[in-house]
């Protein structure tokens, strides 16, 4: 069921479409989880360091086609927003091809250069083969990742944000028999992890096409809506393009200290992995409701509503804030408590990992409020027509994670290593309020009183 953002109480709005988003966000880390569980419990900790030591890789390569997939959704929210169904049409269509076109770039890429990277981030040799396994498995499966988040792309800029969720629950089950089945029943190992989560995404992305094909009829493209057009495909990959910039810009840092966190042991990785997993999950109603704002930004600029973009982010921040400071607390007093699960007691570095953990939960979850309005005014700016501007942010990002991998993690180790990504946080959205506060006063100035859908440059 799509959804008109434009009218109505904003935080109303911006609430109910953001929950069904963090249950559907909240299982597909949860499932996600589940491989690292049961590869830590079964296969073991040097099969779970593995997998962690290529989790920057995983977000570098599987964020980007999600922040294409994101950005190619923008500019139909903003048809939509504006009531232009013949653009949303054309628009839905050139963005499929372009998604269709990406994807098969990036599979041909990561697969090619999988293992030369693995060797160039220092890998240690004692999990190599793990790590190479599994990612390989997570790049041949793109095209996959692309389809169903182009799907859930275009349901959420139309409104629609519990129909990818219910999808999303019953792969999220079929996930967890997977992995059970692939690991500890045939024996798959790390190959098998990544291969539930690859089918399990096919599952979802299939149940997604079924439901727009059959319910979304106004989306069906009359045969002169069918072709390429130059102008809208220049519109969307302006949009697309710099979210998947940003997405890579952010994992390359990540890549950059992973590189310099595998240089201090398995068991560091090990903590690393775990307390990064744990983190993940915190988070993601964080993140989600930054993605809310990006589609309800979206339609509301779209439809020309300046003040209802103002009121909504207001209101945004407020929730945002409140639930980063209360997890702050729940994270630094019992978030270690969560690491035993992927961690054998047995383990003879058990009690070095669980300390490692709480020492990284710790120093991280102190600037989860920072990381909120991060990605609050960062997906806001995407949303209304500046993907471009927020590249600025990804490279202070990058800049400031560099610095302190390179500058710090080599004299000081894991402590360095803990801090490197709030100090990238707090720098990057100290800079995203700065643009965010600047574009809306330029938005606002008479100049742009006729048309405040900056993107929107297609012709109807």
């Amino acid at each position: 069921m799509t959804k008109d953002m434009t009218k109505g109480d904003p935080l109303s709005l911006i609430l109910g479409f953001c929950l069904p988003m963090v249950c559907g966000n909240l299982f597909q880390q949860l499932y996600n989880m589940v491989d690292s569980i049961i590869i830590g419990q079964y296969v073991g900790v040097k099969a779970f360091s593995g997998v962690g030591s290529v989790g920057s890789v995983y977000f570098l390569v599987i964020g980007t086609a999600t922040g294409i997939c994101s950005g190619f959704s923008i500019p139909i929210a903003q048809k939509f927003g504006a009531d232009d169904l013949k653009g949303l049409r054309k628009t839905v269509y050139n963005a499929n091809v372009l998604a269709a076109i990406m994807s098969a770039i990036l599979t041909f890429v990561t697969v090619v250069f999988c293992r030369p990277l693995l060797t160039l981030m220092r890998t240690p040799s004692e999990t190599f083969e793990y790590a190479f396994l599994y990612i390989r498995m997570i790049f041949l499966g793109i095209p996959i990742t692309v389809f169903y988040n182009m799907l859930s792309g275009i349901l959420r800029a139309l409104g629609d944000s519990k129909t990818p969720l219910k999808y999303l629950l019953i792969s999220s089950a079929l996930n967890v028999i997977f992995d059970l089945l692939f690991i500890i029943g045939f024996g798959m190992g790390v190959t098998g992890a990544a291969a539930a989560t690859v089918l399990s995404q096919l599952i979802s992305g299939l149940l997604c096409f079924r439901y727009v094909k059959k319910n979304l009829t106004f989306l069906r493209c009359e045969p002169d809506e069918k072709k390429l057009d130059p102008a809208l495909i220049k519109v969307i990959l302006s949009l697309g393009l710099p979210m998947a910039f940003q997405f890579s810009i952010t994992a390359t840092g990540t890549i950059i200290l992973q590189t310099a966190v595998n240089n201090l042991g398995p068991s560091i990785v090990a903590a690393t992995t775990a307390g990064s997993k744990i983190q993940t999950l915190v988070i993601q109603p964080m993140e989600t409701l930054g993605v809310t704002l990006a589609s309800y930004g979206g339609q509301n600029i779209g439809a020309g509503k300046l003040d209802r973009v103002r009121n909504g982010a207001r209101q945004a921040l407020c929730v945002q804030l409140i639930y980063t400071i209360t997890i702050a607390v729940v994270i630094y007093f019992f978030g270690d408590l969560a690491a035993h699960i992927f961690i054998k007691k047995n383990d003879p570095d058990y009690k070095l990992i669980l300390e490692g953990v709480q020492h990284y939960l710790r120093v991280t979850c102190v600037f989860y409020p920072v990381l909120g309005v991060l990605f609050l005014f960062r997906n806001l700016l995407q949303g209304i027509g500046f993907s471009a501007v927020t590249l600025l942010a990804g490279v202070v990002e990058l800049v400031s994670r560099t610095v302190v991998s390179f500058g710090f993690v080599y004299r000081l180790g894991f402590d360095a290593a803990c801090f490197a990504s709030p100090v990238a946080w707090t720098a990057a959205a100290v800079l995203l309020v700065f643009l965010y506060v600047y574009e809306i006063k330029r938005l606002a100035h008479p100049s742009h009183s006729t048309n405040l859908t900056v993107q929107n440059t297609v012709t109807k």
